[in-house]
C-alpha cells in the first residue's frame, strides 16, 4: 500500500521499533507520550533503531508532548503498559478523524475494552504480538527478537494488515480474538513475571529446570481457566507456544524485569490477576498465578520504597 500518516501512541521499547519500521517504510510517523527524555531525544534525533543485524538508524518522527488534533492520521497503534490506557484512549480520541481505526497490541486482559468503550468496536482493532525490544537510552532502542503480529480479523484489520506487511512486519490474521488475547496471556504469565523475580533475559528461563517448571505450570493454569471460559488457545500447546517464544527473544529483558528494576508499576494485574479473576469467576483456581501476582506485586512496594526518586514516568 502506499504511505499513510500513523500514530504511535507510546515511547517505550515497542512504539520505538514499530515507530523506526514503519518509518523506513515511508510513512508519516508521529509519536505521543510523556516521557519527557524520550520525546527530547525523539525531537532531536529522530527515532534510533539498533536492528537484528546490529545496524543502527534514525528516522524522523513527528512529536506530540500532548493531544493536538488536525493532523489527518489514518490510524494509530497503542502500545502503552495496559495501567496507561485509559489516558492513551483519550489521546486516540483526540487527535484521531472519527474514520481513523485503532490498532491495539497491549498485553493482558482490559486494554481492548476500555478502548472499545471509548472510541467504539468498530474503530478497535485488537491483536497481539510476540515481537521483542528494549530501551537503550531515551528514543533509543533495540530489537531483541523475530516474532509474529496476529490480528483479529476487523473491518479495518486488512488496513493494519497492508501496512505493518509493507514495514517488514509477519502479521496474520485469525478470527477468534479472544483465543489471541488469552495465548498471549498464556506466554505473558509463563515468562513475564518469572523474568522479573529472578532478573534474568527471557532465554534463562529455559536453562534453569525449576524455573522451566512454574513456566510450565503457569501457562498451563492460563488454559485451563481458558478452557473454562470456552476459549480456544491459537496454539495446542501452551508450554511449548511459551518456550518457543522465551527462545526466539532469548537476550530480551521482559518490561515486567524493566519496571521492576526502576519500582514502577508493572501489568502484573492485568496478567496474573486477571488469570486469577477469571478463574474464580468460573471456578477453576490459578493457584501460581496468584502467587506470582502477589510476589510482583511485593517486590515492586520494596523496590519503590528503597528507590523513591529512581521512577522515571510511563512511556
Amino acid at each position: 500500500m502506499g504511505s499513510a500518516s500513523l500514530l504511535i501512541i507510546g515511547t517505550g521499547a515497542l512504539a520505538g521499533l514499530f515507530a523506526a519500521r514503519l518509518a523506513a517504510a515511508g510513512h508519516a510517523v508521529g509519536m505521543v507520550g510523556t516521557w519527557a527524555a524520550a520525546l527530547d531525544a525523539l525531537q532531536t534525533h529522530g527515532v534510533r533503531l539498533v536492528d537484528l543485524d546490529g545496524r543502527e538508524r534514525a528516522y524522523p518522527v513527528r512529536v506530540f508532548r500532548r493531544p493536538e488534533p488536525g493532523h489527518g492520521f489514518a490510524g494509530a497503534l497503542v502500545l502503552v503498559k495496559s495501567w496507561q490506557t485509559e489516558r492513551a484512549a483519550r489521546v486516540a480520541a483526540a487527535m484521531l478523524p472519527p474514520s481513523a481505526s485503532v490498532l491495539t497490541l497491549q498485553n493482558g486482559l482490559g486494554p481492548q475494552d476500555v478502548l472499545r468503550a471509548a472510541l467504539g468496536p468498530q474503530r478497535v482493532v485488537v491483536g497481539v504480538t510476540t515481537y521483542a525490544a528494549r530501551v537503550l537510552e531515551p528514543g533509543r532502542v533495540q530489537a531483541t527478537g523475530q516474532g509474529t503480529v496476529d490480528l483479529a480479523r476487523h473491518a479495518a484489520a486488512d488496513f493494519w494488515q497492508a501496512v505493518l506487511a509493507g514495514a517488514g512486519f509477519a502479521v496474520r490474521l485469525h478470527g477468534d480474538v479472544q483465543g489471541l488475547i488469552w495465548g498471549k496471556l498464556a506466554v505473558n504469565a509463563a515468562i513475564n513475571p518469572l523474568t522479573a523475580l529472578l532478573d534474568v533475559p527471557n532465554g534463562a528461563l529455559l536453562e534453569d529446570p525449576a524455573a522451566r517448571l512454574f513456566m510450565a505450570r503457569a501457562a498451563t493454569e492460563v488454559a485451563r481457566v481458558a478452557a473454562a471460559l470456552g476459549v480456544r488457545l491459537p496454539f495446542p500447546d501452551p508450554v511449548q507456544a511459551a518456550v518457543e517464544v522465551a527462545r526466539r527473544t532469548a537476550a530480551n529483558s521482559s518490561s515486567m524485569r524493566q519496571d521492576l528494576r526502576r519500582g514502577a508499576p508493572t501489568e502484573i494485574d492485568a496478567i496474573c490477576g486477571a488469570v486469577v479473576r477469571a478463574g474464580q469467576q468460573v471456578g477453576q483456581p490459578a493457584p501460581l498465578n496468584a502467587a506470582l501476582l502477589d510476589m510482583v506485586r511485593e517486590a515492586v512496594a520494596r523496590r519503590r520504597d528503597a528507590r523513591p526518586t529512581d521512577i522515571q514516568p510511563g512511556p
